[in-house]
């Protein structure tokens, strides 16, 4: 067994073990699990968030605000997410536009993820609430000299945007994957319609570089389609892709890794199998084949668990009405 130079591990299969008859496929590729890497990139796109937002906003007090209401957000996520058994957690921040978790499940049920979804603006209401009610009866209150009122509206402000029914914001996924079955036309076209608002947004704010979500959703949009084509290719093969990563056949892998090679541009400079060796690009190919193996949308909202969900989640974005709460933002659309 040979290594690469950047430490990838090479496997080929001698003359000897092939015949007309039996191939011996090596076996597929692993990740080396190193969770430690998932956290120093999640500590470096912080310590990107932190710098690039002190550039713009020169007051730390503000910045280190907006960070823990930005983490608080996403912790929210992460628990419930890691409570629900999600693999490869991490939490990754945006300079500018806020953070997100990253994790993988093959079976995604509409219960869990109605839970993982509001387990993130959720707490920064409650809490804004808190602080707003405690303001109310006392005032003076402050934290980085910052009064409670403001800090109030900084929690609610934040989180309730992110309720809006707009993807990918946290209400879009709820509304696209418990309300409208992810799989639909109607989703598609919730989506779509969710790109002309942000780009619409992102040029009336103005805030330009919203336009980065409308630009990796139709990018997404258009690589759904090229996996759509090779998913048909690799069913035409007889080749199940209904299982986990860890279950799939190692010849299945070689197989669906040559399909890939074929059709897939960026891995048309892959050497295809046999001779059944790793390539610098393993990794991607291991990632695109997991991606691959059919996920499943578990439908186990009943009639009336989506009411519950609808009437929390309204209230949570009615809140500072609910309250009469007076946010200066808000009453700039008469609202």
């Amino acid at each position: 067994m040979d290594n690469f130079e950047d430490g990838l591990e090479k496997q080929h299969v001698s003359p000897e073990m092939e015949t007309n008859e039996t191939i011996i496929y090596p076996s597929k590729y692993r990740k080396q699990h190193q969770p430690e890497n998932v956290w120093m990139k999640s500590i470096i796109s912080l310590a990107l968030y932190l710098a690039l937002g002190y550039y713009i906003f020169k007051q730390w007090e503000i910045l280190l605000l907006i960070t823990a209401i930005v983490m608080i957000h996403e912790l929210g996520h992460f628990f419930a997410m890691k409570f629900f058994k999600y693999n490869d957690l991490g939490i990754f921040f945006i300079p500018l536009l806020g953070a997100y978790v990253s994790g993988s499940k093959r079976e995604v049920s509409q219960k869990q993820s109605a839970v993982i979804l509001l387990a993130g603006p959720l707490p920064g209401i409650i809490i804004g609430i808190i602080l707003y009610l405690i303001d109310q009866n006392g005032a003076g209150y402050s934290i980085l000299k910052i009064s409670y009122s403001q800090i109030a509206f900084l929690f609610i402000i934040l989180n309730l945007i992110n309720l809006f029914p707009i993807y990918p914001l946290d209400g879009g996924q709820l509304l696209n994957r418990v309300f409208l079955n992810e799989e639909s036309r109607w989703s598609k076209f919730f989506i779509f319609l969710s790109i002309g608002i942000l780009c619409w947004a992102a040029i009336a704010i103005p805030f330009y570089v919203l336009l980065i979500f409308p630009a990796m959703m139709l990018l997404r949009m258009f690589g759904e389609k090229n996996i759509s084509s090779l998913e048909k290719r690799i069913e035409e093969e007889g080749i199940n892709t209904d299982l986990e990563y860890e279950d799939l056949p190692d010849e299945d892998y070689w197989k669906i890794r040559n399909i890939l090679i074929e059709d897939y541009p960026p891995f048309k400079d892959v050497n295809p199998a046999p001779p059944f060796e790793y390539d610098e690009k393993e990794e991607k190919i291991m990632t695109t084949i997991q991606n691959l193996l059919h996920r499943h949308l578990i439908q186990d909202m009943s009639i009336a668990g989506k009411i519950l969900i609808f009437l929390i989640w309204i209230a949570a974005i009615a809140s500072p009405w609910l309250l009469k709460m007076d946010i200066p933002f808000l009453r700039q659309f008469g609202l």
